[in-house]
């Protein structure tokens, strides 16, 4: 992983494939400052793949230009979500079967999708070579305004290499006792692993009876991790209880768009509302990612 990572490092800093004068990172606009968010959570059950696909399509509503990408590499399942069959995904890139291009997908919602894939680890076995051409691939994602990566849950080294590489961080968890342990598992995780540098993590409660649960529930969080790891993390809303979103699911249709007007979508829209009022730090969009992703060692 150390060769692996200094040939990236030469790779972005030093010289592009095709030509040895023009940087990589500068195929991606300096202009256009790409927000890559990673969703992940401590435990599975929790809705956070429904949560990442909704914030996704309340993105495109507000006329942003959005990448969904499934980054659950065990049980990959956006697809079933948006009633998706992907005939490619990123193994065949990485293979060189396909291009960034030509597996990105266009769905009914507004937003594009990539297919994740079971084996896509084998990204940390690749070489050079491999990065590079890898890289030169996804650097076509920086047009995009919102790049959403719905990580696998827990603490897997794939999961942990999304986290690290990603602008944010949104854990997802429920008022269940179990989910927030894990919730608080996974903060902990992140924040003591990830060592090279600070993660902005934000906190959402998925499946709240009340606007106060969701409050009070984050508080709990929150103060633990300030206490005990002394890291402030951000609470950034609550999705209540519904029963339309399970509906939405067995509909295989998003709950923003079967019911827009629900509480859920509500809650949802104000959740995106707040994060559009913080600029995303500066930063180098996709090559910035690509860097941290592929350059990062194994934990």
């Amino acid at each position: 992983m150390e060769e692996q990572a200094e040939g990236l490092k030469e790779l972005f800093n030093e010289g592009d494939l095709h030509n040895d004068s023009v940087p990589l990172k500068s195929k991606v606009k300096k202009d256009h400052n790409t927000r890559i968010i990673a969703i992940t959570s401590g435990k599975g059950g929790v809705g956070k793949t429904n949560f990442a696909v909704n914030m996704a399509i309340a993105y495109a509503q507000l006329g942003k230009k959005v990448i969904l990408i499934d980054g659950d590499l065990g049980m990959a399942n956006v697809n079933v979500l948006l009633n998706i069959v992907p005939e490619y995904n990123l193994m065949h890139v990485i293979n060189k079967k396909k291009t960034m291009k030509e597996i990105i997908m266009d769905t009914e919602f507004g937003i594009k999708f990539i297919a994740g894939a079971n084996g896509f680890s084998k990204i940390a076995n690749l070489s050079v070579d491999e990065l590079d051409d890898f890289a030169t691939q996804f650097s076509t994602l920086g047009n995009a305004d919102i790049i959403i990566i719905d990580t696998g849950a827990g603490i897997a080294n794939n999961v942990l290499q999304f986290v690290a590489a990603a602008d944010e961080v949104f854990v997802v968890t429920t008022p269940e006792p179990t989910a927030i342990t894990d919730a608080y598992g996974i903060i902990k995780i992140i924040t003591t692993e990830i060592v090279d540098r600070t993660v902005n993590i934000k906190l959402v409660v998925n499946r709240v009876h009340s606007a106060d649960e969701g409050k009070r529930i984050s508080e709990r969080i929150i103060n633990i991790a300030a206490q005990f790891l002394g890291y402030k993390v951000e609470y950034l809303g609550c999705i209540p209880e519904d029963s339309l979103v399970q509906a939405s699911v067995i509909r295989q249709k998003p709950f923003i768009i079967v019911n827009p007007t629900s509480k859920p979508s509500i809650y949802l829209k104000h959740i995106v509302g707040r994060i559009e009022k913080t600029e995303p730090e500066i930063n180098e969009g996709v090559s910035s990612f690509l860097k941290k992703f592929l350059g990062k060692k194994k934990v």
